[in-house]
């Protein structure tokens, strides 16, 4: 790459593999006829998400509400906010948010749910919601056993509309073989599916079932019963998905570019991206499945072996030769934690960087 225009660190993006990796996913759901409403909390860029959008997304999920706003500015409607929203300050966000654009959420406490409905009612708005299941992952998300008194309160109050089911099935990222993580997949998608069965059998309207994990995605989209997927990682792809055997390298669109600024020793040098550019991932939802903080791409003998705030750590190989100035490319392991990191990215093409995207959903945490 032609990147002496490029101060250090930066974010740099391949085009042609984003657009590649976004039209891969769109027509994978369109062959197994799943609706693709992908999570933005990888890229947080309009750029990406318009390509998303162009190539046949039904809406956005989001993490934040801050996000939802800063998409609904933009122009995007049928936004999931895919995250408990408790409190009277965020209720009032959400509100006034479901007055312009169509908007939705998930539930899984009974209280919660009461007080989204009187925040609606008192709004004046019907809001969708999602009861959102826990099946493996025990983050959030209410009992598969338990999710039947819940369904019947919330379909009895006003103000919301119980539309479906979801799950993130993120615990995959804890299943390095690939034989283990597809069962455990299919297994929790197959639990989704018929959670949303036997409240239909109750008589209630499900018509959306959810699930969103990169990983697996593959694994489970050709499930029956599944009307929706929602997976953010792979318009980038990164170290993680590449040790898990998701994708090879060269699929990923995502690095950052880095400089040597110092060398410590025979063995070791350092770099000017670290902790507060590369963050202290070492695998999604903390798992730590990765040796080390990030993978220098074509040196298989120079290890990103530890970061400080400022400082990344390389370890050298016997025959390693690196210099300062030099610069190098690290493939991120969690990409979503890197870009919120930065203000920007820089587009590259064919090579050459050709333009700035603002990563407009930065900082946007509330």
């Amino acid at each position: 790459m032609n990147t002496d225009s490029v101060d250090t660190p930066a974010l740099l993006v391949d085009e042609s593999r984003l657009d590649h990796n976004v039209a891969a996913m769109a027509r994978l759901c369109r062959q197994h006829g799943k609706t693709l409403r992908p999570h933005i909390k990888t890229h947080k860029t309009l750029e990406i998400a318009r390509r998303q959008r162009g190539n046949g997304a039904v809406g956005l999920t989001v993490a934040k509400l801050g996000e939802a706003e800063v998409y609904a500015a933009a122009g995007f409607d049928d936004l999931l906010v895919c995250y408990p929203v408790v409190g009277p300050l965020k209720l009032a966000r959400l509100a006034a948010l479901a007055r312009s654009v169509t908007v939705s959420t998930v539930v899984d406490n009974a209280d919660a749910a009461r007080d989204l409905s009187k925040s609606m009612t008192d709004a004046g708005v019907n809001l969708d919601v999602l009861i959102k299941l826990d099946v493996g992952m025990h983050r959030v998300g209410v009992a598969p056993g338990e999710v039947e008194q819940l369904a019947t309160a919330i379909a009895e109050m006003t103000g919301l509309r119980l539309r479906g089911v979801c799950i993130h099935e993120g615990s995959v990222y804890g299943e390095a073989d690939p034989a283990r993580r597809r069962a455990v997949g299919r297994d929790q998608v197959q639990r989704l599916v018929a959670t949303a069965q036997r409240l239909r059998d109750l008589g209630l309207a499900i018509d959306v079932v959810s699930c969103g994990s990169t990983p697996s995605l593959a694994d489970v989209i050709d499930i029956d019963g599944l009307t929706e997927v929602r997976p953010g990682n792979y318009v980038f792809y990164d170290a993680m998905q590449v040790a898990l055997g998701v994708i090879e390298a060269e699929r990923c669109a995502l690095t950052v570019l880095t400089t040597v600024v110092s060398r410590g020793g025979a063995d070791h040098a350092v770099i000017d991206a670290g902790a507060k550019t590369l963050s202290l991932d070492r695998g999604a939802h903390g798992l730590g499945l990765l040796p080390d903080y990030g993978r220098i791409i074509g040196r298989d003998d120079v290890r990103l072996a530890s970061l400080s705030e400022e400082h990344g750590w390389l370890r050298l190989g016997e025959q390693a030769s690196l210099s300062v100035g030099e610069r190098l490319r690290v493939l991120p392991n969690h990409a979503c934690a890197v870009v919120s990191n930065f203000d920007t990215m820089t587009v590259v093409r064919d090579g050459e960087p050709v333009g700035e995207w603002d990563i407009a959903a930065r900082g946007q945490v509330t």
